[in-house]
């Protein structure tokens, strides 16, 4: 994956630009169709079963996707970039920030 072209640079400054929920949904349903976010968020959650040590079994049948798509969210948050594993564990340390606070 080349993230040095201007397209994708811009992509990442865009992202990054989001301040809201209401923004990145907005952003997010310009940008990708209604399956495409479907699908990431169940790649999302497949990452998070992972992490809390959840069979492939389960996760397929909670989830709906193939076992190559777990098998490969599994690769990519055991890999070494490590996308999933820092937003997981961003989110988990915002849920603590807001559970503390009574916001959950």
């Amino acid at each position: 994956m080349n993230w040095k072209t201007d397209e994708n640079k811009k992509l990442i400054r865009a992202i990054l630009a989001l301040e809201t929920n209401m923004e990145a949904e907005r952003f997010l349903r310009d940008l990708m169709t209604e399956k495409e976010i479907i699908e990431f968020g169940k790649r999302l959650r497949a990452a998070e079963m992972l992490t809390n040590k959840i069979s492939y079994s389960v996760i397929e049948q909670k989830t709906g996707l193939s076992s190559t798509t777990v098998a490969r969210v599994a690769k990519w948050l055991n890999g070494q970039d490590g996308g999933y594993r820092t937003i997981i564990e961003k989110l988990h340390h915002d849920d603590s920030i807001h559970s503390r606070r009574g916001l959950s």
